[in-house]
Parts: structure tokens; sequence; C-alpha cells
């Protein structure tokens, strides 16, 4: 480890009153103490910079940028300069991003929030060969590819962990109604959900319930389906919305009258949504790899320095965001002195665990983590409202 980087894990660790300087630097990739820079590197960020995902794609922004801002702008001992592009809104947008970032000579790519975006340039990153280490946007149906790397999970595992714990709690006489956007996305999470659940478990009331996925919906975008739904009886939702999208969902639910469980993807109480839904989150049980309150040293490092730079307890966008910077340091430290990205590529096959905020996990042969998931409920702990971990669900991936 670098001199310039100890000074700084230790100024670090002192401002935030943590322990644990080995969790805060043991990564590093330097050999000695006289390694000094190498030539410098341009990494491209994707995200949506308007619109509904705004929110996620700052987080995810923000998570990357702490890991360089902890590491002196540095991946694997090289300067980087971050290159951000604007995902928008759909697949021709992220394409155009991709486009630009590959022209300006970035080594690997990271970020990607919609699953349509992420299906749209899967062509263009794997035939340039150009390492993109997914940090949310990851659809079950992105399979056999070679340069696309997640850090996130994939999507049919939330609704797996769900089903599995919902099946064994779920009184005999429950009545569960799924309402989903038509999405690239919604298929995986009912397919995973069923597959533990029991596909023909009479519990689950008819067929799913299709929205019109929009992502600024209206103040009545959801009513006639909910309506729908509510016809059933039902004892308890189980829904999957993001962002803006979520925050309306979850309020026209409470203002028809639903005052029953609510179980989802933890997407739906996340980060700024969390905030905007005030008091109609509350007891919301979701399931997802990450909780601010996870009690390790890597989250106590990684989420002391998120609230101390954001006044905010970061999500699993900006965790997932985090450990893509922490993947890419490390393959390019493996990769030598002047990297290319199919070293980068190689490179990146060659780690084993990651000691992350959400605990410890590794790359499974499809390239994407073999994880915890965690049962969270929406609380209040004074006056702010937390996604609080109640339980462990199951390791998948």
């Amino acid at each position: 480890m670098s001199q310039m980087n100890r000074r700084r894990a230790l100024q670090l660790l002192g401002a935030l009153g943590t322990t644990g300087l080995v969790a805060a630097c043991g990564d590093d990739t330097e050999s000695g103490p006289a390694a000094g820079p190498k030539s410098p590197i341009k990494i491209g960020l994707i995200a949506p910079q308007a619109g509904g995902l705004k929110a996620i794609g700052e987080e995810i922004t923000n998570g990357f940028q702490l890991f360089l801002d902890l590491h002196d702008q540095q991946l694997g001992g090289h300067p980087v300069t971050l290159i951000t592009a604007d995902e928008g809104d759909g697949a021709k947008t992220a394409q155009a991003a991709v486009d630009g970032l590959l022209k300006q000579g970035a080594l690997a790519l990271t970020g990607v929030v919609n699953s349509a975006a992420m299906l749209g340039i899967r062509d263009m990153v794997e035939e340039a060969r150009v390492p993109l280490i997914g940090s949310n946007a990851s659809p079950s149906s992105l399979q056999s590819v070679v340069y696309i790397w997640r850090t996130s999970y994939v999507l049919d595992e939330a609704g797996r962990a769900l089903g599995r714990y919902l099946k064994d709690r779920l009184p005999a006489n429950s009545k569960i109604v799924m309402i989903m956007p038509e999405n690239v996305g919604a298929p995986d999470v009912v397919r995973g959900f069923r597959q533990e659940f029991g596909a023909s478990d009479p519990r689950i009331a008819g067929e799913v319930v299709w929205t019109t996925p929009a992502l600024n919906p209206g103040k009545t975008a959801f009513v006639q389906d909910i309506r729908r739904a509510r016809n059933r009886k039902p004892t308890a939702i189980f829904c999957f919305f993001a962002g803006d999208a979520g925050v309306e969902f979850v309020k026209q639910l409470r203002n028809e009258g639903y005052r029953g469980p609510i179980y989802a993807p933890g997407f739906l109480t996340e980060g700024a949504a969390l905030d905007s839904l005030k008091n109609d989150a509350l007891n919301i049980q979701t399931a997802l790899n990450y909780s601010a309150d996870l009690n390790n040293v890597a989250n106590r490092v990684f989420a002391s320095a998120y609230r101390k730079k954001h006044n905010i307890s970061p999500t699993t966008y900006a965790m997932a965001s985090y450990d893509a910077a922490q993947v890419l340091h490390q393959a390019i430290g493996l990769a030598g002195d002047n990297p290319d990205r199919q070293q980068v590529n190689l490179a990146l096959g060659k780690l084993g665990q990651i000691d992350s905020p959400r605990g410890i996990w590794q790359f499974n042969q499809p390239r994407t983590p073999q994880q915890k998931w965690y049962l969270r409920q929406v609380q209040r702990d004074g006056q702010v409202l937390s996604n609080v971990v109640v339980n462990e669900l199951a390791t998948l991936g």
C-alpha cells in the first residue's frame, strides 16, 4: 500500500471515528511503499440524468465516486478520469451513451439502471470487447455474456427470496395478489416468486394484475389496476416497482383504502423513495441484498463515509456501484502497468471473494454475485424511517 493511500485511510478513519484500517485499505494492489501512480485511465459511467430514475442514477454515481475519493482518485494504482454519460430512458439513448464513452477511450464501463437499457447495449459491449461492470440492471435474460459483469443481483432472486420466506409464513387462508408493471424485469420477479412459493399454491389469488409501465406516473395512474386487485379481497400484496413509480403506486394503494401487508423487492422503499413515501411506507417488508444498518467493518467504513459526504444513508444502488469500483480496482491492479480492455476482463475472472458492505460475496459463473439476501422492514428510528434488517432470507446466485 502506498504512503499516500495509507495517509488517506488514516485521515478517513480518524474523521469517521471508525476502526479497521485493514478493511479501508486492505484491497490495495500496489506492491510496496515506493509504488507511485501509473498511467492515467478513463472509466465510463452510464446512468439516467433525468426522469423517474434520476435519483437511482445519482446514487450509482455517488457510490462509484466515493470509492475513488477513498483511494486518491485511483483504481489499481492508475489515476482515473470518470466520464459520465446519460443513460436516458431506454435502449437507444443507452446505446448513444456507450458509443460516446467508447469514442473517448474508456478502459471499462459501469452503471446502467434500466433493464431495457442493459439489453439494448449488450451486443455493443460484447462486440467492442469492453468490460462493463453493471451496478443495477440485471435481467435474467442477459445470458452467455463474456464482457458484462454485474455487482447487483439477478432480478428473479428477489422474487425467490420472498417466495421462500412467505411460503412458510402466510396462513393457509391468505390471499396474496401480485401487481406488476409490464416491463422487462417484472416477469423475472414473478417467475422467481412462483418458483419458491409454488406456482399452483391456492394462496395466490388469481393471475398477475399487470399495470402500464411509467417512469413518471400521474396521480391516478394505478387506480384502476389497484381496484381490480382489491376486488379479489387480498390479505397481502406482492409488487415490484421502483423510483417515482413505486412512490405513486404505494400512495395510490393506501388512498384506495388498502392497509394490509405489502411485500416487494427492496427497490420499492429504497433511498429517495422512502423519503417520499413517509408514513405510507411503514411496515412494508422487502427483500434486498443490502441495508445500511448491516454490522460489518466494510459497511461501517462505507456507510459512515457516505453519510459524511451526502448527509443521507447509502442505498443498494450506491453500494453496488461502490463494489463495481472495488472490483475494477482489483482487476486493473492485476492487469499490469498498461492494461487494455481484454486484460482487465480476464483479470475480473480471477477475482475471489469481495469484502463488501453487503457482506462477503463472489462472482459466479454467469458473472453475477453469489450473495446473501435480507428481509427488511420499514420502521421508525426517531423521526427517520429506515429499512431495518429483520432476518436473513437466503444465499443465492
